[in-house]
């Protein structure tokens, strides 16, 4: 892969396909100037391993342990409180000043203790019917947001959600370093949301919190995205996965995000990018929701390291490798440039190449407003995937540019793509 092009890197599953560590990889030879956010918040869990060093990435950028900056943009929901936790952590694994490493747009939503607390609230409520949420608090910030702009009043229900009293503007990152305007939407924050959770923190004292956190990051107003793009090369980091977007995904289990590159394109302008789709050798994807081809077998043969059950995210899954999904993200992504294929190492896989439905064969899987309920009743059709890159690379006609066979910087590769 050129040294010099921008880089855009997008989940192709329903996350944890190895995001986290193709970034690494990608910024590990120095070229790289800054790591992008371009979707979701603090619920990202992209693991990094490099010289005996483990770390999630939750907020910052997976180039950190590389030394590359992070740029959160407007569209990243930013959580100051487990950022600040974050950030310690990174030090004590030897990263000097992590939040000097940081940088965020002024516009960036705030997720407060409130949206946590109501996300967990709802889902609580919905018992056996989770969405399966991670409980951080994302979908909430992303709702409150609509509500002004939509003119709701307490009762009314938007995207499925009641509100449950008066709500407001919602509290922006640039609002951290003006208490007067901070302190009246979390004024309105927390009396909307009293209803659903009760008395919260306290405001005056994530006041000071806010304050102290717009201290110690830069806040940046303006074309910031346009300006690094121009002074050096970017990786721009997703999150989540293609089959969680909140327009392509499998309805309700979805996340408040735009996890496709859109809004990376938009944010780049018209500067050209490489988009590479990153995949494991075999599908996973945590809690409820559809995953045509599980097998408890496959889950057994390869445990997670670094992946568990989570309270409200749910518990870990795995199944065969599914190509129909594939070929579903990549086009939902608008096409890829290239492939970064991840947990080479593992062995005896099998791949879905195909669908068996009650209106026969089917290789394509398009968008459809009973996609859940379709995807439930297809039966996949498993073929040996004795050569994952040479296989993936005959079946979606996609170049693999990146390969992962373990979880350490060192079982990585990344590759020269052939220009035509």
């Amino acid at each position: 892969m050129s040294t010099g092009e921008h880089v855009v890197v997008v989940g192709l599953g329903f996350g944890d396909e190895g995001k986290g560590a193709v970034v690494d990889a990608l910024c590990a030879d120095g070229s790289v100037s800054t790591v992008v956010r371009f979707n979701g918040g603090a619920q990202a869990a992209h693991n990094v391993v490099v010289g005996g060093k483990h770390h999630t990435f939750s907020q910052f950028g997976s180039g950190t342990l590389a030394g590359v900056p992070t740029w959160l943009s407007r569209h990243v929901l930013v959580e100051p409180i487990a950022l600040a936790a974050e950030s310690r952590e990174l030090a004590a694994l030897g990263v000097d000043d992590p939040l000097g490493l940081v940088s965020i747009d002024a516009d960036a939503l705030l997720t407060t203790p409130f949206h946590v607390a109501a996300n967990r609230a709802r889902e609580d409520a919905r018992g056996v019917d989770r969405h399966g949420s991670c409980g951080k608090g994302i979908g909430e910030t992303a709702w409150y947001a609509l509500l002004a702009e939509r003119g709701a009043a307490p009762g009314d229900v938007v995207e499925g959600q009641e509100v449950p009293g008066p709500p407001g503007p919602a509290p922006t990152v640039g609002d951290c370093a003006n208490p007067v305007a901070l302190r009246r939407k979390l004024d309105v924050l927390a009396r909307c949301y009293e209803p659903l959770i009760g008395d919260g923190v306290a405001v005056d004292d994530l006041v000071v919190l806010y304050r102290a956190f717009a201290d110690a990051v830069r806040i940046t107003t303006g074309d910031e995205a346009g300006r690094l793009a121009d002074a050096g090369r970017l990786v721009f980091e997703g999150a989540q996965g293609v089959l969680l977007d909140e327009t392509h995904g499998f309805h309700p289990h979805t996340t408040w995000s735009t996890v496709t590159p859109r809004n990376a394109r938009a944010l780049l302008a018209g500067r050209a990018a490489r988009v590479l789709g990153v995949t494991r050798t075999y599908q996973t994807r945590h809690g409820a929701g559809p995953l045509p081809t599980e097998d408890r077998g496959v889950a057994d043969r390869f445990a997670e390291r670094h992946n568990g059950t989570g309270e409200y995210q749910g518990a870990w899954r795995a199944g065969h490798l599914d190509t129909v999904l594939l070929r579903y993200a990549v086009a939902a992504c608008g096409g890829v440039d290239g492939l970064a294929v991840t947990h080479l190492d593992a062995r005896d896989l099998m791949a879905a190449t195909s669908y068996r439905t009650a209106a026969g064969g089917l290789t394509e899987l398009g968008p459809r407003p009973d996609l859940t309920e379709f995807v439930a009743g297809c039966e996949p059709v498993l073929e040996a995937l004795a050569d994952p890159v040479g296989s993936l690379e005959d079946l979606l006609g996609v170049p693999v540019l990146v390969t992962g066979s373990g979880p350490a910087r060192t079982d990585y590769a990344v590759r020269t793509p052939v220009r035509h």
